[in-house]
């Protein structure tokens, strides 16, 4: 099998099948091409002999296509194909792989299983780094459904994909910033200008695009994406005939920030190019400041589903299914809405109200102050309770800041549904800050509206144990002596 390596950088000179560049030092990538089919064990031959080429080119970060594991012309083959991100032998290979070439991965697809629904599966792109390590994945939000009864074709991705619903903050890498993407997804702007507004550098499309829709719009989209956000885009790609049923473009790229192609894979598989990432993101974006012209006042682009760490299904410290529903206890208990707060769980209480550690905790140190009494919103609060309620915020925060060494504090109440309240008692948000813990300030905001839903698409922070949550209450119990003493 031989594996050719593309390149388009200011000198390309052809050497035995493989174009090479006399620079060092840059920020280096490979681009990948391949053509994936139903023998997984055949796909892994090619994934690995293009990491062993590739590294020689002295490169950082290689990116391999969408469905790199597997294609299948099936339905019921795929689902029985697919595997887990932790414990598949797919992806345990792929981090062997990174580990023993000292080089990051970009995964860009895999079918991941589906432990919920064995009817479905997921579309997850994979970002491993040199030590083997999965620091990131994302699941495709968009899937790619085309049904045209009168020409007989019928691509419909919802018949065994389970879409995702998180976008992914951009990942620190050795060559950048990426933001996370898969194919049909770069058909959708709002995604990469949500990814470029969050500090994405680079932005990956890892893709099997269909040939009729990228002989159309493959290099028109991908370009389009890198001028509207002034970023690299990376764009791995499938190509060639997979089955009888399944053929793709290919022409996988890298363009730069001002939309030129860095690197073209053209149609030969198994192959990649390399690439450059240079400063030139720096200079595009000082000569036209298209981020410093928007008009946040006239309009813009809130992201409601944002996850910043790994997910716990894809992290080996994953919570014990015993410890993700609420906490009973037999002990003294004090009511909070529909909910019981164990007395151990409380580190400050008054005559009127009661300060506790929070189940689910948006950051470190997030705790609740509520009245004793069970009121739903804050005018429901008597003269006198009103009084202490906010006595007692007040001294909560003095206590957070000194225990979290912490000079700000974000209080909040959801005060009412439409606010985002789920629990009907009164209750205010103590969180203490500290500088870069969310990558936009207010994003904090989102992740409280949803910290403690359980629905589609929302799902809900997971509980801490009882013990864990007795630990912290019985050390603010302390904090807050010293304090008072101090005082």
């Amino acid at each position: 099998m031989r594996f050719r390596t593309l390149s388009v950088l200011k000198r390309i000179t052809e050497i035995q099948g493989k174009r090479h560049i006399n620079t060092m030092g840059n920020k280096r990538i490979a681009v990948c091409q391949m053509t994936s089919v139903a023998d997984k064990v055949a796909n892994l031959n090619v994934v690995s002999q293009l990491i062993r080429d590739a590294v020689k080119e002295n490169v950082q970060v290689i990116f391999f296509p969408e469905a790199c594991d597997f294609i299948c012309d099936n339905k019921q083959d795929t689902l029985n194909s697919a595997e887990s991100i932790l414990t598949g032998n797919t992806v345990k290979k792929y981090r062997e792989l990174a580990a023993e070439h000292n080089v990051w991965l970009s995964m860009g697809g895999v079918h991941e299983k589906n432990e919920n629904d064995p009817k479905k599966l997921f579309n997850t792109h994979i970002i491993i780094n040199n030590n083997g390590d999965i620091v990131q994945t994302y699941r495709k939000i968009h899937l790619f459904d085309v049904e045209i009864p009168e020409r007989n074709i019928r691509l419909k991705e919802s018949d065994f994909c389970t879409p995702g619903n998180q976008i992914v903050a951009p990942v620190d890498s050795p060559i950048g910033r990426i933001g996370l993407a898969i194919c049909y997804d770069m058909r959708f702007p709002e995604l990469s200008t949500a990814l470029s507004i969050m500090g994405a550098e680079i932005i990956t499309y890892p893709s099997a695009f269909t040939y009729a829709t990228g002989s159309a719009h493959w290099h028109v989209l991908l370009r389009s994406r890198a001028i509207e956000n002034q970023c690299y885009v990376v764009a791995a790609a499938q190509t060639g005939d997979h089955n009888a049923k399944r053929r793709s473009y290919g022409r996988g790229l890298c363009v730069d920030p001002w939309g030129e192609v860095l690197a073209d894979c053209g149609e030969s598989a198994p192959s990649f190019a390399i690439a450059e990432i240079t400063d030139k993101i720096a200079n595009v974006r000082r000569n036209m400041p298209v981020f410093q012209h928007r008009r946040p006042d006239v309009y813009s682009l809130y992201t409601l589903s944002l996850r910043n760490t790994l997910p716990q299904e894809h992290s080996h410290q994953v919570t014990p299914p015993e410890n993700r529903t609420q906490h009973t206890t037999s002990g003294p208990a004090n009511a909070f809405g529909h909910v019981k707060v164990p007395e151990s769980c409380v580190f400050y209480k008054t005559g009127l109200t009661y300060a506790f550690v929070n189940i689910r905790c948006v950051i470190p140190g997030h705790v609740l102050v509520a009245p004793i009494r069970v009121v739903e919103r804050n005018k429901d609060l008597t003269d006198d309770e009103a009084d202490d309620f906010y006595r007692t915020v007040r001294l909560v925060q003095n206590l957070m800041e000194r225990v979290h060494e912490t000079q700000s504090c974000t209080i909040t109440i959801q005060d009412g549904p439409d606010a985002g309240q789920t629990v009907r008692h009164l209750h205010c948000h103590i969180m203490p800050r500290k500088k870069g813990d969310f990558i936009e300030n207010d994003l904090i905001y989102l992740e409280l509206a949803k910290h403690d839903q359980v629905k589609p698409g929302h799902p809900a922070k997971p509980v801490r144990n009882l013990e864990e949550m007795e630990q912290e209450a019985a050390m603010l119990r302390e904090e807050l002596k010293k304090m008072t003493n101090d005082s």
